[in-house]
């Protein structure tokens, strides 16, 4: 039986669901976090759970070389058609985070847009910063954005309906334990379709705290794409910036 981020990320509908999140945002995140750290030219970036490539593809454009890693075969179609379209030379794998294995070490690695949480066994998440740990070089940085415990139970909206063409998408949230669920009902062309999502939430003190075990010094931590500082009842987001 496939886990639900297997199927969910799979689909096309993914990218409506989320097609709020463009280029302008991916790069904001990119500049700040080339800002805080030091990179030299033509360095090797790893990309852990790319997506359709936004950040890949703004890191290859200033002339990284990059690896973007991930599950969804749809979403990697997506990131190598605009990678082409762009003339940038990205190396694309298909694999489960928890299995990517490389002789390549690396100057810079991320895992942005909150992509760990997913599995119910912590083990599970926490593996993926053992093998970004493992594939950084000595010195090497990791960037990290992830959603914030405190702000979500706070400012969680229960439901929402979005228009799309011949139809709508309606989503409901809900926290289930350390958990926040959200189940999405895509209605178009009379079809219904349903998937969900379901995401570990980690208060930040647990987050720095396994980071560091892992091998971590953390650098800096942001609440937002801005560069905010980061306070824990109001920033949306958690980003960090560690080091090896």
């Amino acid at each position: 039986m496939s886990q639900w981020y297997e199927e969910w990320f799979n689909t096309e509908e993914y990218l409506n669901v989320y097609r709020h999140r463009n280029e302008i945002d991916a790069q904001k995140l990119i500049d700040l976090i080339l800002q805080n750290i030091s990179l030299p030219e033509n360095s090797n970036v790893l990309d852990m759970a790319c997506g359709a490539g936004r950040h890949s593809i703004s890191l290859a454009q200033k002339g990284f070389k990059v690896t973007a890693v991930d599950l969804s075969e749809n979403l990697l179609a997506v990131a190598r058609s605009t990678a082409k379209d762009f003339g940038l030379k990205i190396e694309f794998i298909r694999t489960d985070l928890r299995k990517f294995s490389s002789e390549k070490r690396f100057k810079l690695a991320l895992n942005l847009f909150t992509s760990i949480g997913y599995f119910n066994d912590d083990k599970e998440n926490n593996k993926i910063f053992e093998i970004v740990f493992f594939h950084l070089s000595a010195g090497g940085f990791f960037a990290l954005d992830y959603l914030n415990k405190n702000f979500i139970e706070k400012n969680l909206i229960p439901q929402s309906e979005d228009e799309i063409e011949n139809g709508k998408i309606i989503q409901k949230r809900s926290i289930e334990g350390n958990r926040v669920v959200k189940k999405i009902t895509i209605q178009r062309n009379g079809s219904i379709k349903h998937y969900m999502e379901s995401v570990r939430m980690f208060h930040i003190n647990e987050l720095l705290e396994t980071l560091e075990r892992t091998g971590f010094k953390k650098l800096k931590l942001f609440g937002d794409f801005y560069g905010n500082n980061f306070d824990i009842e109001n920033s949306p987001r958690i980003i960090l910036i560690l080091q090896k």
